[in-house]
């Protein structure tokens, strides 16, 4: 009889095949206390297995084919770079020697410390990254606890690739980067992860690899069984078992037609984004790092409509300089040969001291504490060095500057006074820069959504960041599983804050973009487009989709249809319209 288990789809398309239950249980971590005599033997012993961790990553790196996508290089990266990071390093040393514990428990104190600062941020794309503490810090743990030389040797990496695993369906609690990329270049169909959302690694890397994943699926390993025959629809998110001849039939044709309209896609790459009635759209990418940009050239984007910069601050005791700053954007600026760059300032949360030891206390609702724009008007220090690397690459190329989290315009004001400040700056050192350098603001708090117009008035361009806006409109955590039912893109008040702050864009005559989950969610393009929106800034992998709905879009049909949505008070009138609109 079929079941249904239902995820978070997070990676478009189908797959039908057999599962792989992977079973990794977390090492069994327990205190006992080192004799004075051989503290040091246990140091040694900690930093062997840092050692021996390192070496695993190295050797799994090298296999991955130069045609692989950026992130999944990044990642590893990432990963080696933790484990020489001081913060995951020296901590446990400290402990063995003042406290006499074990490497083991050290380790353990210390990475449930760092998980609890990530826990506290507030921006969902940095909370996700305690991923990176728990994926390095369980494979340094496994090789402290372990006596087998097979683990040693990096079982995991020969497990991984066996001939076993192709034309799986792999079942999983989570996924490292490595075990990802590992799988998928030995011919994996999809992934089912129990934990795990949007913007987890798992998630992010099966985007761009092109593989069906459902992330978030409670207790999948408990409801599938190993070698169990089962559909996973990376769209919906759900996994089918009990498949009989009806559904393959059913799924083999959506498979099909998944193929041919990839095929269909893959046509559009470099021709524009112009509707039914010859409104052209343009269409950006959002990168989280700099070789991101090389997805960005790829599907001939009109530009990147937000270039994140937190990377920069991640994994280190100190913060980035000018010019390290300045090297990242130039490389983006070269890869994109003369197409417009939004640079967005460094949006870190109230938080700080995990990313460069910066000072304080985390505030008790870091959601609604110190963070973004915020911290960089009480951190000049850290925030300076930004600014003139940023203008100082607006002489390399068409980039523009956006300040994230705007509440007030005072904070408007005292972003523009500091950039007349480091502009004369510049021209005393000698140095390039270009004068007319568009400044824009996000608008992802309400306030700042109802105050549109006046923010327009001084800004050269508005992004709406729909993720924040979202959640703060709705006073909803949307990473929190508890609560996240209640994260809805298409409540009344979101449209109308979104409407209102394109329609402050539009009698400014500025323009206005939509750079958050919405703006690559096929589902929402025909709203949007009815609301008035046109610029779209998305992951690359959904360029192309988007490109598809917006060709065969009637914007002036939809204008009329979305104005009688917005005054619709008849609310299962209005959920009929919707359903007409965004296709739910």
């Amino acid at each position: 009889m079929p079941f249904s288990l239902h995820g978070i789809g997070v990676s478009r398309g189908y797959a039908i095949g057999r599962t792989y239950l992977l079973q990794r249980n977390q090492p069994e971590i327990t205190e006992y206390i080192i004799p004075d005599t051989i503290i040091e033997d246990e140091v040694q012993r900690f930093l062997n297995s840092l050692n021996i961790a390192k070496q695993q990553l190295r050797d799994i790196r090298v296999q991955v084919p130069a045609t692989a996508p950026a992130e999944a290089t990044a990642f590893i990266d990432t990963h080696l770079l933790m484990l020489e990071d001081t913060t995951l390093t020296e901590a446990p040393i400290k402990l063995i020697r003042s406290h006499k514990y074990n490497a083991e428990w050290a380790l353990k104190i210390q990475r449930d410390s760092l998980v609890q600062v990530f826990e506290e941020m507030d921006d969902p794309y940095l909370r996700t990254r305690k991923e990176d503490v728990e994926h390095v810090v369980r494979r340094v743990q496994h090789i402290l606890v372990t006596e087998d030389a097979a683990y040693l040797n990096n079982s995991d990496y020969t497990e991984l690739t066996s001939s076993r695993l192709e034309g799986r369906i792999i079942v999983a609690d989570d996924l490292t980067p490595a075990d990802t990329i590992l799988m998928q270049h030995q011919g994996v169909l999809a992934f089912v992860t129990e934990y795990g959302g949007p913007l987890s690694h798992t998630a992010i890397l099966a985007r761009s690899l092109g593989i069906p994943a459902v992330v978030g699926a409670r207790n999948a390993r408990t409801y599938l069984g190993h070698d169990e025959p089962v559909v996973v629809d990376g769209r919906a998110g759900v996994i089918l078992t009990g498949l009989d001849e009806r559904i393959l039939r059913y799924y083999r044709h959506k498979q099909q037609e998944e193929r041919r309209q990839q095929r269909e896609l893959h046509k559009l790459k470099g021709k524009p984004a112009i509707t039914r009635d010859g409104l052209t759209i343009q269409l950006y990418a959002n990168i989280e790092l700099p070789e991101d940009a090389v997805a960005v050239r790829d599907v001939v984007a009109d530009g990147i409509g937000l270039y994140r910069t937190e990377f920069l601050f991640m994994n280190r005791s100190d913060v980035p300089d000018e010019e390290e700053h300045l090297a990242s954007y130039l490389h983006v600026i070269k890869i994109l040969e003369g197409s417009p760059i939004t640079i967005r300032t460094a949006d870190l949360g109230a938080d700080k001291q995990v990313d460069s030891g910066r000072g304080g206390p985390i505030c008790t609702n870091p959601a609604l504490g110190l963070r973004a724009i915020r911290m960089c008007l009480k951190d000049l220090a850290m925030f300076r060095p930004q600014l003139r690397a940023i203008l100082r690459a607006s002489a390399y190329g068409p980039v523009r500057m956006m300040i994230p989290m705007l509440s007030t315009i005072q904070e408007v004001f005292q972003v523009l006074r500091l950039v007349t400040e480091t502009k004369q700056e510049l021209r005393d050192r000698g140095l390039a820069f270009d004068d007319a350098m568009p400044i824009g603001g996000m608008i992802e708090v309400p306030a700042a959504a109802v105050c549109a117009p006046q923010f327009a008035r001084y800004l050269d361009f508005l992004s709406i960041g729909t993720n924040d806006l979202i959640q703060y409109t709705l006073a909803i955590d949307r990473v929190d599983n508890e609560i996240s039912y209640l994260y809805d893109p298409l409540h009344p008040a979101v449209l109308m804050l979104i409407h209102n702050t394109i329609r402050a864009g539009h009698k400014a005559g500025i323009p206005v973009s939509l750079c958050g989950e919405m703006a690559g969610d096929s589902r929402y393009t025909a709203l949007l487009l009815g609301l008035g929106l046109t610029q779209f800034s998305m992951h690359p992998t959904a360029l192309l989709e988007i490109k598809r709905v917006i060709q065969d879009s009637n914007v002036a049909e939809l204008t009329k249809v979305v104005r009688r949505l917005l005054h619709t008070t008849d609310t299962e009138k209005y959920g009929e319209m919707i359903k007409g609109i965004a296709g739910n």
